[in-house]
């Protein structure tokens, strides 16, 4: 895998000329958002065919699959026209393998809401080895807040990946309540009453594991939820237990966010923890990169002293954010916006994307058509290149991404060239 980092008067054919693979190559693994138009500074991720074959009249997925010993997900992940879908026709090319094939295999989660495109999640599933239909609430006394899950599970069903309840105290006023978190912890039949209905939720919806994530939690239940996410894991064995963590950088790491996360102790009680890199970058702050390699490395590093890096995935962010300029603290809101929608500003508005080197991070400034400045920071194969690449440097287990509703197909290829993603442990 290469990554192409668009100059002036580049053209996605005379990229894919360069580089020597087809044009619909090039298009299908980045899918920009303009293919008759690139931005300056624009990244293209370039990937080189090994084996190639082409559909012969009567051939299915599955039998090409099976003649050349490679799962149709792996050929999902190869041919993203196919969209994971099955449907193949004649003299369609199909990539059986690229070059340089990844040895080293990672565990891949991803969050999606209810109401995804069906297209999306369909065509994104092949890249993971477990999908969170985000979330279920629970009630002051224990009860289970439903959620509309039903498709989202025939989904992953039919892609060959395994669904993860998630639990979270976020209220309908979508904030964490730290007071509900707080019964649950410290009261003992609602505790009990809580683990009894998500072990029954998960044996009757057929759920794989289960992901924990109270944020905002009092200091003082830091040990009573570490001792609740044991239980739980004690009660779904052999199913997986997975804590979400705040991004602390030390033990005793002030403010309401980090107290209540120990990290030790939660490491010791989840089967895998997933460490939320993300939001340095966020919709009230000033105009930064989301996840900041310096400030992603630094969460790993301290995590490594507390938790085995068999059990960390590393939280990756699929968006950005655009600020209006100047920036007012109390005032000021950035919208959240994709990646692919990003380069779209950049391209309607004749901006040329910069790479900070520190953050390693894309960014670019534009004026609107009122004459505002803004400020916009999101991601690109280079940025989550050098994210996805602290999983090899540091042993760690494999990645969550937050969250599947924005597409971002190069960030896809990015991983599947990185990574070999392992199926669920059974």
């Amino acid at each position: 895998m290469l990554i192409h980092v668009v100059r002036p008067g580049d053209t996605l054919s005379s990229v894919a000329q360069e580089y020597g693979i087809p044009l619909s190559l090039l298009l299908n693994l980045n899918q920009p958002p303009d293919p008759a138009r690139l931005a300056v500074g624009q990244t293209l991720v370039v990937r080189f065919p090994e084996q190639v074959h082409t559909v012969q009249q009567g051939q299915t997925l599955r039998s090409i699959a099976g003649q050349y010993g490679v799962s149709v997900r792996q050929l999902w992940r190869n041919n993203p026209a196919l969209g994971g879908r099955e449907q193949i026709y004649p003299g369609q090319t199909l990539v059986i393998a690229y070059r340089d094939a990844p040895d080293r295999g990672a565990l891949v989660n991803a969050y999606a809401y209810p109401f995804i495109d069906a297209a999306l999640l369909q065509a994104t599933l092949p890249f993971l080895s477990f999908l969170t239909p985000f979330t279920y609430g629970f009630t002051p006394a224990g009860q289970l807040v439903n959620l509309d899950d039903a498709a989202l599970l025939r989904a992953a069903a039919g892609a060959g990946v395994a669904p993860l309840l998630h639990l979270s105290t976020l209220t309908e006023q979508g904030s964490f309540s730290n007071e509900l978190a707080s019964l649950a912890l410290n009261g003992p039949e609602v505790r009990q009453t809580l683990i009894d209905n998500l072990a029954g939720l998960i044996q009757a919806r057929a759920y794989r594991g289960l992901d924990v994530d109270f944020e905002y939690i009092f200091a003082r239940d830091a040990l009573p939820y570490a001792a609740f996410v044991r239980a739980l894991a004690q009660a779904l064995a052999p199913l997986p237990v997975v804590a979400a963590l705040a991004p602390k950088i030390s033990a005793g790491q002030p403010g309401l966010l980090y107290e209540g996360h120990n990290y030790a102790a939660l490491g010791a009680a989840a089967d895998y923890v997933l460490l939320m890199t993300y939001e340095w970058g966020y919709t009230y702050g000033p105009p930064m990169a989301v996840a900041p390699l310096p400030n992603v490395r630094q969460v790993v590093e301290y995590a490594l002293t507390e938790i085995p890096a068999e059990k960390i995935w590393l939280g990756i962010p699929n968006y950005g954010y655009d600020w209006p300029l100047p920036f007012v603290q109390g005032e000021s809101r950035a919208a959240s916006i994709s990646c692919q929608y990003a380069v779209e500003l950049a391209l309607r508005y004749g901006a040329e994307i910069q790479f900070d080197a520190y953050a390693q991070a894309p960014w670019f400034n534009y004026l609107d058509e009122g004459g505002r400045e803004h400020q916009v920071w999101f991601e690109d194969a280079r940025s989550v290149q050098a994210k996805l690449a602290l999983l090899e440097s540091y042993g760690l287990r494999g990645a969550g991404y937050w969250n599947l509703m924005r597409p971002f197909p190069q960030g896809w290829q990015v991983l599947d060239a990185m990574y070999e993603i392992g199926d669920a442990p059974t």
